[in-house]
């Protein structure tokens, strides 16, 4: 069962980060871009290490105070939650 939540949690960060990546791609074309929200609540939604892969790898985001903020918070909480569920056994 482990497995499959770590398979799903990598799959999803994988995804997160393209997310990023497309919005930095949509950003230098002019075109529809992915909101700020939805790149934030992907981060929140199990996606911070997504989230700062993203960051880093597009070079995206980086400079917003918003996002310099709230994607290490995020991964903060992931962090806090699997260190508690390691720790209940």
């Amino acid at each position: 069962m482990i497995y499959v939540v770590i398979i799903a949690l990598v799959i999803w960060n994988v995804i997160v980060m393209l997310l990023y990546g497309l919005d930095k791609l949509k950003a230098a074309k002019g075109s529809w871009r992915v909101s700020e929200n939805t790149l934030i609540t992907c981060a929140f939604l199990a996606g911070s290490v997504g989230s700062l892969a993203g960051m880093s790898v597009f070079r995206h985001k980086t400079q917003k105070p918003k996002f310099k903020i709230l994607v290490p918070i995020a991964l903060v909480i992931h962090i806090a939650i699997v260190a508690f569920f390691f720790m209940q056994g």
